[in-house]
């Protein structure tokens, strides 16, 4: 694809720099912005590609380009923008849409870009992603002319299956592995206290020493645990100790790697979208509307917003919920809603978000419920019109990206060096069986050993095994069964 020739034409280029303008006097703070102008059919590849020209080679980019492309020739969907988190940040605009919908999309850019500078949740992702992507398309493309296509993209279809068993928090957390380095290192004789020349004999007599050097040596040589606590970094712990070649390590490095770029876009959706909703909406009726394109924005800034009975829309609840802190925060102090909706943009996620900010006034307003799957109909229906149900719930759903969780328990089970696994069931995510057997098979290939994960069938624990033939399910005894993961609709 040849960028030079989907540059702004001198129109678009004189609304990007006036919408820039109004974004900058509200203060919003963003990257260099860099719009292309593309036609639907490559639009369609770069989305594909989650947003990016170039990616390692995979049948799966194909399958996604086919079905956007269809979905735009049967009027079931259209992309009206895709903008990346990178710096400087890259947008694209639809060549066909109408004027009024170029700069619907620019001032929405505007937001996200605003939101991925400043919002906590994306300080530590890589602001290179566009060049790292390109290098993880030439590493792969290199490794696939040594090792072959079919090795390597059988291999990279692991990978991916895996790829959303990460530890969403570890980037915030510090370790102090260098600090228990140095404190052991200080530790030269087991069980010796420190005293003066003349009173060592006295202070740590031979024999007491010498029991403290064989309880240590003891302590050493006992079996354990491997790892010593629970890991939730399933790919991090593959990486470290998996019998992988190589050309895999590196593959399945670039995997985890992305999969944390990508992270906090899961863990923000409901913000980025109401964030940059908010701003398309206020810079475009303060601003920038002509009269004459009035109802045109208006019918698709509503269909951008629309919400259904069984869809809970982020752009709707996200613009919601942020001008319902600006008004209740002018309410007590004017003037104060937008530093307050500014402060929320930089510190919070969806579930603080949530957690902070849903009130039962809102989900009145908006005519949120709860609904459950009812078994003896086998229908789903509403549950519930209270608020600490419809909260719970949501915040439920939002956990983990509403993925199961799951940890690593024991690298060397049974001392026969296979993998044990345990599905977190108190974060409420249920486990599918039929996908818990299929991802056992692929951390098979990844660990070369049987692979074991602990669950709840029903209302039992179960432990499902894979050997690299067959598949086991042995009872471990009952237990509760986790709290199924709530859907939501919007009030008729």
């Amino acid at each position: 694809m040849s960028w030079n020739n989907h540059r702004l034409t001198p129109e678009l280029q004189h609304l990007q720099r006036e919408i820039e303008v109004y974004a900058k006097s509200y203060g919003l703070d963003f990257y260099p912005t860099i719009f292309e102008v593309l036609n639907y059919d490559e639009l369609s590849e770069i989305a594909a590609l989650g947003g990016f020209p170039i990616r390692y080679p995979h049948w799966r980019f194909g399958m996604e380009y086919d079905q956007l492309s269809k979905g735009y020739r049967y009027g079931l969907q259209k992309i009206y923008e895709m903008v990346i988190n990178n710096d400087p940040c890259y947008a694209y605009l639809l060549r066909c849409n109408a004027i009024v919908d170029q700069k619907l999309v620019m001032a929405h850019v505007y937001g996200h870009n605003d939101f991925f500078k400043n919002n906590q949740y994306f300080a530590h992702t890589n602001r290179k992603m566009m060049d790292e992507m390109a290098n993880h398309g030439s590493r792969v493309r290199a490794i696939v002319d040594r090792e072959g296509e079919n090795a390597v993209e059988s291999f990279l279809d692991c990978c991916l299956s895996v790829e959303n068993l990460i530890d969403i928090h570890s980037p915030y957390m510090k370790s102090h592995k260098s600090a228990e380095v140095r404190y052991e290192e200080l530790e030269t004789v087991p069980g010796r206290l420190r005293s003066k020349s003349y009173m060592e004999s006295f202070i740590n007599p031979k024999d007491v020493l010498e029991a403290e050097a064989q309880r240590a040596q003891a302590e050493r040589d006992r079996p354990r645990q491997f790892p010593e606590n629970s890991q939730r970094d399933v790919l991090l712990f593959l990486l470290e100790n998996a019998p992988l070649k190589p050309w895999q390590h590196t593959i399945l490095s670039m995997i985890r790697d992305e999969a944390y770029y990508f992270a906090p876009q899961g863990q923000t959706k409901i913000m980025n979208e109401g964030w940059a909703s908010y701003w398309h909406s206020t810079i475009m009726t303060r601003h920038c509307l002509d009269a004459s394109e009035l109802i045109d924005y208006a019918e698709h800034h509503a269909g951008t917003m629309a919400m259904t009975e069984d869809r809970l829309n982020p752009y709707k609840i996200g613009i919601e919920l942020f001008r319902d802190i600006e008004y209740r925060w002018d309410q007590r102090e004017p003037g104060q809603g937008m530093k307050k909706i500014f402060e929320v943009r930089r510190i919070h996620n969806d579930i603080t978000f949530i957690d902070e900010f849903l009130t039962p006034e809102f989900c009145r307003e908006h005519r949120l419920f709860s609904f459950g799957f009812n078994s003896e109909s086998e229908t789903y229906e509403i549950e519930s019109r209270e608020f600490p149900k419809i909260k719970e719930g949501l915040l439920m759903s939002l956990t983990n990206f509403g993925q199961p969780i799951v940890r690593v328990l024991d690298g060397n089970y049974m001392n026969r060096g296979e993998l044990y696994l345990k599905h977190d069931t108190d974060c409420g995510i249920g486990l599918r069986l039929d996908f818990a057997r299929l991802t056992l098979e692929n951390l098979y290939r990844l660990w070369s050993r049987p692979v074991h994960i602990e669950t709840v069938d029903g209302e039992r624990s179960t432990l499902l095994s894979y050997d690299g033939q067959t598949h086991q399910e042995t009872p471990l005894g009952p237990e509760p069964p986790p709290k199924p993961a709530k859907l939501f609709r919007r009030g008729g």
